[in-house]
Formats: C-alpha cells, sequence, structure tokens
C-alpha cells in the first residue's frame, strides 16, 4: 500500500460501522425493534467456507433451521483457499463467509486486496495448534522437561525447535513450517510462538511479501486440507492449521502437535463472519437476520456444557462441510487433544463458539491483528493509536451484534446476561499468553514496543535491512 493509500485510511473516520448501524435503525423502525422475524431484503444467500471445524457455527444455522427461521434460504459453499473466498466475497459472488479475523482488516487497510470489508460476529476462540514432523519432534523430545509419568510438559517452548532448525542448517537446508494465508491468525500465531522462544521468524516490506527477511524459520503458505500430505511429503517440516488438521496427523502417525493456540494466547480470536461494507448498507435487516441465526448456531455449540458436540461432529463430518472422520473431528471438537499418538489430555475451551462473549466483535481483537501486521512489517509505517482505534471501528461492527442479540433476548430465545450489553468494545488487559507479555488494546505501540522480535516505534524494512527507529 502507498504511503498516501495508509495516510488516507488513516484520515478515514469509523464510517462503515456508523452507515451500516445508522442505516439499519431506520430500516428496523419501531415495529421491528419488536420480537419477531425482521423483513428481509435478500432472502436467498450464498456463505462461503473453508473446511475446518470451526465453520461449525454456519453449519449449524443451516442443519438446525436458525437461517429459515429468520426467513433465509441459505446455500453453503465450500471454497478452494482463503484467497479464492475473499474475492468471492468481494465480487458478490457469495454473499458472505467464515473468514480469517486478519482478512477483513487487512482488505480495509490495502495490504493486498483493497475493499471495505466487515463484520458483526466473531465466529469463535482457539481452535489451532502447531504440528512439527515425526523427524522434527524426535530431535524435540529429549530436550523437553517431562512430568512423573515421563510426558513432556506443556506449554512447549519454540526453544526446543532449535536442534532441529541447527541441523537442517547443517544440512545445507531450511526450516520451513507451513502456515494457511498471510493475514491468518495461524501465520500471527505461528510467529508469535516462535519469536517468543528466540527465533526469527522473519518480516515482510513494501517490496518483498514472502515474509522471510532476516528469517531463521520459513514460513510459506499451504491450505488446510492439504497440510498432512504436505509435511508428509517433506515439504515442509511442521505447520500451523485449525483443526481437524492437526489431529489428522496424529491419526496417520505423520507428526505430532506440540501446542495448541489456546496454550500460545488463551481464548484468543479466531474467525469471524466477514461481508462487505456496501451489503450491509444495502441489506441492513438480512445482515442482522444472519446475526441472529450464528448467534443461535454458536449458543447451540456450547449449551449445556458442550452436550451437542458430538451431533455436531456428525454435522461436520458430512463430506458438503469438513468431509473428515468423525474421530478426527471429535479429538478436539469434544474437549479433548491428542499431541503425541496416546497423550489425550482435556482442552475443555479448545473450541469455543459462544462462552466468555466469543460471538462479540471487540475492538480490542481487530487491533491485535493489526498489531501483528505492523510488528512483522505487513503495515509497513508507524501508525499512532488513535489510527488502530478508528481501523478496528471502521471493520467490527458490535453496534448491529447487539441488537442482533436484543432481538433474540425479546424473542426469549437468549438470556440477557449472555452479552456483554455494557462494553465499550474492548476486552481487559491480559497477560495470559505464552511470554507473558501484557496485551492491551487500547494501548497498541507501547505492546508492538515490548515485544522482544519485531518492529518497534518508527522502524521500517528496507531490502534486507531495519531501518528509522
Amino acid at each position: 500500500m502507498s504511503r498516501s493509500d495508509q495516510n488516507a485510511t488513516a484520515r478515514r473516520p469509523a464510517r462503515f460501522a456508523r452507515i451500516a448501524t445508522g442505516t439499519m435503525m431506520l430500516a428496523l423502525g419501531a415495529s421491528q425493534a419488536l420480537a419477531g422475524p425482521l423483513k428481509v431484503e435478500k432472502d436467498e444467500l450464498k456463505l462461503g467456507f473453508i473446511k475446518l471445524t470451526d465453520m461449525a457455527p454456519l453449519a449449524i444455522a443451516k442443519e438446525l433451521g436458525y437461517f429459515e427461521e429468520e426467513g433465509l434460504f441459505v446455500t453453503l459453499e465450500a471454497q478452494a483457499n482463503w484467497k479464492v473466498l475473499l474475492d468471492r466475497v468481494i465480487t458478490g459472488e457469495l454473499d458472505g463467509a467464515h473468514m480469517l479475523a486478519g482478512q477483513p482488516l487487512a482488505a480495509t487497510i490495502g495490504f493486498g486486496t483493497k475493499a471495505r470489508v466487515v463484520t458483526p460476529f466473531s465466529m469463535d476462540l482457539n481452535g489451532n495448534g502447531i504440528t512439527v514432523s515425526n523427524e522434527v519432534w524426535n530431535l524435540m523430545k529429549p530436550s523437553l522437561p517431562k512430568d512423573a509419568d515421563g510426558k513432556p510438559i506443556h506449554p512447549i517452548s519454540a526453544k526446543a525447535l532449535l536442534p532441529a532448525i541447527d541441523k537442517l542448517k547443517a544440512d545445507g537446508k531450511p526450516f520451513k513450517m507451513g502456515m494457511v494465508f498471510p493475514v491468518s491468525t495461524h501465520n500471527y500465531e505461528l510467529r508469535y510462538w516462535l519469536a517468543a522462544g528466540g527465533i526469527n521468524p522473519g518480516y515482510y516490506s513494501s517490496t518483498d511479501v514472502t515474509g522471510t527477511i532476516q528469517a531463521q524459520a520459513l514460513l510459506s503458505v499451504t491450505p488446510p486440507p492439504q497440510m498432512p500430505a504436505t509435511l508428509e511429503a517433506g515439504t515442509i517440516n511442521g505447520y500451523c492449521v485449525g483443526e481437524p488438521w492437526n489431529q489428522a496427523a496424529v491419526f496417520k502417525g505423520i507428526g505430532v502437535p506440540v501446542i495448541t493456540d489456546y496454550q500460545i494466547w488463551k481464548n484468543n480470536p479466531e474467525k469471524v463472519f466477514g461481508i462487505t461494507a456496501e451489503f450491509a448498507e444495502k441489506h441492513p435487516n438480512t445482515t442482522l437476520a444472519l446475526t441472529k441465526a450464528l448467534i443461535r448456531a454458536a449458543m447451540w455449540l456450547d449449551e449445556n456444557n458442550n452436550a451437542n458436540r458430538m451431533k455436531a461432529v456428525e454435522i461436520l463430518s458430512k463430506p458438503e462441510y469438513v468431509g473428515a472422520d468423525k474421530a478426527v473431528i471429535a479429538n478436539s471438537m469434544t474437549g479433548t487433544f491428542e499431541f503425541e499418538k496416546g497423550d489425550k489430555r482435556p482442552v475443555p475451551d479448545f473450541n469455543v463458539f459462544f462462552r466468555h462473549f466469543a460471538t462479540y466483535p471487540y475492538y480490542s481483537d481487530a487491533v491485535w491483528y493489526l498489531t501483528q501486521m505492523r510488528r512483522w512489517g505487513q503495515i509497513a509505517e508507524a501508525k499512532d493509536d488513535a489510527w488502530y482505534a478508528s481501523t478496528a471501528k471502521d471493520v467490527y461492527l458490535p453496534d448491529i451484534y447487539l441488537k442482533a442479540a436484543k432481538m433474540l433476548v425479546d424473542d426469549g430465545k437468549a438470556k440477557s446476561e449472555d452479552f456483554p450489553w455494557k462494553s465499550d468494545g474492548y476486552r481487559e488487559p491480559t497477560a495470559d499468553n505464552i511470554d507473558a507479555v501484557p496485551y492491551d488494546g487500547k494501548k497498541p505501540n507501547a505492546y508492538i514496543d515490548s515485544l522482544p522480535i519485531g518492529l518497534k516505534g518508527k522502524q521500517k524494512v528496507e531490502g534486507a535491512a531495519i531501518v528509522g527507529g
């Protein structure tokens, strides 16, 4: 993105949220604010997704009839990869989609594709893992501290990768890891874990978008369903991906998951439901109806201490959704996670769809993604704290979410206490992450500067060097 484009973005007020919200308020009127289905502007919709278990709210909303109860007739369509999915939403071939949380933000600031993409609904928390090949695991394992039963103590630091990195370097080979997209949570989580262990995952620049400048570990894009086969072929030494593709490596005996994103950053935001700002403005009631149906699906997925998860596994295993073996999906969806084969541990919040206000689109979640884009050079120039807040408000639409939630409460389909009515859009500061570095979404630059590896202040990447201060 050019400097003029960046400056224009920085000056832009948070108008998308105001436009969409204001339009909806006019469209709803007093009668529509009462209980009952909305009069939607568009009732036949095509929504996209990638074959991952965290697309579950879409599948559940369709299979349990929540979309239809909101007057929506929805077709769900699996997409080949995240770029195709985003492009098809932008062109209108898809009305909306299960998206990487970084995609609407990156599109809005013009990293990669430039478009106005927004989200009124966060789809889940957690749900990812990092898996390494058997060869790498065998080099890591001797240095790991063990518990009384001889099992590795978790969380496992990325420092344990150094023997594998050094061996490959001695053999004249790079250490390579896969992630699903340059602006994916997986990219940022993998980078966060590596950097917390003292391993530089590399930088982006305005002229080099590979993200490998000064890298000790080379990260590249691999579509999620292809991760296990790519690992087995030896093309990569490990990967960060959502489920069921970590557990698939365990079942196939080709790799070992070494850490979950819950252990990297407890209750981190994952996917969002993305639509264009134009769609939200043109179809305000349809946007509200979609949000209502998705909230109900998320509630169902988590209710009664995950009592519905096995039914969800049955649905997700269908070929039109995730299409993986039920046992593989259940390994993480039902509150456990298997690391080394036979080492299955309880992780009740590995997949969270509604607890902890998971579906509320927090500005602070958006800001964290933006800080990571800046940390690794995807945002080339320094920005002030106000820019981060303004950009988050351009993309994340909590007002629409709360309107939908209020309608569900009025309809008797949700409980008032399950929603953060008084939130200012920012989570409380937290240091519940693998490096214990505090994160406060209202102080993004202080957070960026506190991270030991990454761009700071006015630094930028020129050629293969970091310049400025």
